[in-house]
């Protein structure tokens, strides 16, 4: 099944509001991108949710979730416990088991490392430079485009190869019989390979290129009002290794708008929901200026 209506953010509560069937569809949804209100955390705009409480809160969101995405799907949760009196509260966890029971496989745990996280000093502990991508699925098979994410090999190959021994030709055995990926030499041609779970977007660049001028201003179109937006390469970098074109990505906490515009700008459509008014007219003024620019950009290519 599919969505009646897309590229639409919805002024609700998605609580309440992904309960409706008429709606959100069961099996309808490709990737669910989302970064929900930290316990807490956004206490003006959302009122805040005591740590002790989150997983009960968001556990109805969750169970409507299963029930929107395609059985091929991905759900990615960008969250982090925050620390409380000294000491890091453990919700988080608590909610990954929690999901579990509700029915979720918890397939790995991507981390975000922030380069240019705020200074600071705290007595016991160092600034926070990452944050949880924590990657759940219906099922254990499910959609993953691994090379739209191929970043390149790195100047560490050119002394790797230069130095490669006999060990380098073979693929090793561990005491466990587990294969270990030890033939280095699969990778002597190659220009571009895998990445790790760690993600750092200073220097890896994932948005498409040619329309320099939509791009620059999705970029450039950052939160002026909310209190906690991720940089566009977030969503973009999950929706491009888990989504092809015309694919349907929703956000069900989508604040100004950040996934939908990553979505538009990769062929995607979305679908998001945010209960505060004005940071979906900030998102919906972003989209359109997208939008008129698309054009001007694809009529300055007819001209050419």
């Amino acid at each position: 099944m599919t969505l009646q209506k897309v590229d639409v953010i919805y002024n609700e509560d998605s609580k309440l509001f992904l309960s409706d069937k008429t709606i959100f569809t069961d099996n309808s949804v490709d990737l669910i991108f989302t970064s929900p209100p930290y316990a807490e955390r956004r206490k003006n705009s959302y009122g805040g949710i005591h740590h002790d409480e989150y997983v009960e809160w968001f556990l109805p969101v969750s169970s409507e979730l299963l029930r929107i995405l395609k059985p091929t799907g991905s759900f990615i949760l960008n969250i982090k416990e925050n620390v409380l009196n000294g000491e890091r509260l453990t919700y988080v966890l608590e909610l990954i088991l929690a999901l579990k029971k509700q029915g979720w496989y918890w397939i790995e745990e991507y981390c975000w490392y922030k380069k240019n996280s705020y200074p600071g000093k705290w007595p016991n502990r160092f600034r926070d430079t990452f944050e949880r991508c924590l990657h759940f699925t219906k099922n254990k098979k499910f959609t993953m485009y691994q090379d739209a994410v191929k970043v390149p090999i790195g100047d560490w190959a050119k002394s790797r190869f230069r130095s490669m021994s006999e060990k380098d030709f073979s693929r090793s055995v561990s005491g466990t019989n587990s294969m270990f990926g030890r033939n280095v030499s699969n990778w002597l041609k190659k220009k571009k390979v895998y990445p790790h779970n760690v993600v750092i977007f200073e220097n890896e660049h994932y948005l498409e290129n040619g329309q320099d001028n939509v791009l620059h201003f999705a970029t450039e179109c950052r939160n002026r009002n909310h209190s906690a937006v991720f940089p566009l390469e977030l969503p973009t970098w999950f929706i491009k290794l888990f989504t092809k074109k015309n694919d349907i990505v929703l956000d069900p906490f989508i604040g100004v708008g950040t996934t939908a515009i990553a979505a538009k700008l990769l062929g995607r459509h979305y679908v998001g929901i945010e209960i505060v008014n004005e940071y979906i007219v900030e998102a919906n003024e972003s989209l359109n200026e997208i939008e008129s620019l698309k054009k001007k950009w694809v009529l300055s290519q007819k001209k050419k």
